[in-house]
């Protein structure tokens, strides 16, 4: 594996677990780099709507809102499926683009920030649980405390992006 298809792996990897913590924050995160730094890999393709401003804003305001439902007592488990399908295609089409912006199969991108979706609805679960069975942190910090992740671990994914042109 080169150096550039291990990157665009891990990246991947990294922004599907994201999209498995915040199902919208994944490409609102991405959708906000490439507005800021557009890539001439995507304008041409499906996804370039990714790159617009009326894309960043609008998945910058479904993941707010997300976030806070999520703090709401009537919240859906994010393991019940139609939650962990959501979950995964929002990791498949940011998996998606960022192989598409590696000049690398857009499928294989797909699957694995899929993949990586899928890890991070059961894995952040799964701490969220053991948060809360301590009861160190009442609810809603938990939420907070992954919010935070979310938000400082896509931003540091994405913190070098500067797609080729």
């Amino acid at each position: 594996m080169s150096m550039a298809s291990s990157s665009a792996f891990w990246k991947t990897i990294g922004m599907g677990v994201i999209a498995g913590m915040r199902s919208m924050s994944a490409p609102a995160l991405l959708s906000s780099a490439l507005r800021q730094h557009p890539s001439r890999r995507l304008a041409h393709s499906r996804l370039s709507w990714l790159q617009s401003s009326g894309a960043s804003t609008g998945l910058k305001l479904l993941a707010g809102a997300e976030m806070i439902g999520d703090k709401l007592p009537n919240a859906p488990n994010r393991t019940e499926p139609i939650s962990v399908v959501g979950r995964t295609l929002s990791g498949a089409l940011v998996g998606a683009a960022l192989y598409k912006l590696n000049r690398q199969k857009l499928l294989r991108g797909a699957a694995v920030g899929g993949l990586g979706a899928i890890a991070g609805t059961f894995g952040a679960f799964a701490l969220r649980k053991l948060a809360a069975d301590s009861g160190e942190l009442p609810e809603p910090l938990p939420g907070v405390v992954e919010d935070l992740l979310v938000v400082a671990g896509g931003k540091t994914l994405l913190h070098h992006y500067q797609p080729r042109r």
